[in-house]
């Protein structure tokens, strides 16, 4: 979907598209992984699991979450990494709920509070969520206000990378990735071998035909969203309208009564002023 509400053909897809995106970094663990030591500045473990847009729902009527890559390394590490192409709000809630899920899917699976793996959570945005500050990296942990020398260690880490920054606060490779998302120039190696997979997956017969097999879903959602939609806006419209004609009927009947009040008045007085004149005659 582009930012202008319509849907992209599949030949259209960039990196930044959220099914594109998904599918290069799924299907290329060492791909991922340089692309995660890049955002992270470190090197990680071995990727021994990638799971495609995995998801996880730990209640039957309770709301899930399908990440877009995630990820183990042989380090005991889980990774999330997200890709965000218009401004969230709600983006310190909507990671603490995807870190809320990770834990929770960790605890069904038996594991115990001291084996919750050690866990990253990488929005890469493509708008700055926090403009005033301006930098392209933010890097968020868990930390003592009275104290920061504590070592806290909850084994939990935010980033938030964003691709709009007037910041000099990441390395040059990685201002050459932020520069490929958003006007696709390939000026590092990194982003060479990205743009060599995208153009190398448009001609993907299999993705293309999952592709427009998830947009005539996602349009029959919607179809059936509107449908609802204009149903429950017909039935609290009628809720609404009854409410106000209520109301009116009320109004109006008062006004009636009021006149038809004031007519039985007259009548009635007139009759009495006739009475009371006949006896004092």
């Amino acid at each position: 979907m582009s930012e202008n509400g319509k849907t992209k053909r599949y030949e259209e897809l960039s990196f930044t598209d959220d099914f594109m995106f998904c599918k290069i970094l799924q299907n290329d663990p060492d791909l991922c992984r340089e692309l995660t030591e890049l955002i992270l500045s470190r090197k990680i473990g071995r990727i021994v699991s990638i799971d495609r847009q995995k998801a996880i729902e730990i209640t039957a009527d309770g709301k899930g979450v399908r990440f877009d890559v995630y990820m183990e390394d042989d380090e005991s590490t889980v990774y999330d990494i997200e890709m965000q192409t218009t401004v969230a709000e709600d983006l310190p809630k909507r990671m603490r709920y995807y870190q809320g899920m990770i834990d929770l899917n960790m605890i069904e699976r038996g594991a115990r509070y001291k084996e919750l793996k050690k866990s990253f959570i990488i929005f890469i945005c493509l708008k700055n969520p926090y403009p005033e500050a301006g930098l392209h990296k933010y890097s968020i942990r868990s930390v003592c206000e009275e104290d920061a020398t504590i070592d806290y260690d909850d084994g939990i880490f935010k980033v938030i990378l964003s691709a709009r920054g007037d910041k000099g606060d990441v390395s040059d490779e990685m201002s050459k990735f932020l520069l490929y998302l958003t006007d696709q120039r390939t000026e590092s190696d990194l982003t060479k071998r990205l743009n060599e997979r995208v153009l190398a997956a448009r001609s993907h017969e299999k993705w293309r035909r999952e592709y427009m097999t998830l947009q005539e879903r996602d349009e029959l959602m919607r179809e059936e969203g509107r449908k609802e939609g204009r149903e429950e806006g017909r039935k609290e419209g009628r809720e609404e309208g009854r409410k106000e004609g209520r109301e009116e009927g009320r109004k109006e009947g008062r006004e009636e009564g009021r006149k038809e009040g004031r007519e039985e008045g007259r009548k009635e007085g007139r009759e009495e002023g006739r009475k009371e004149g006949r006896e004092e005659g």
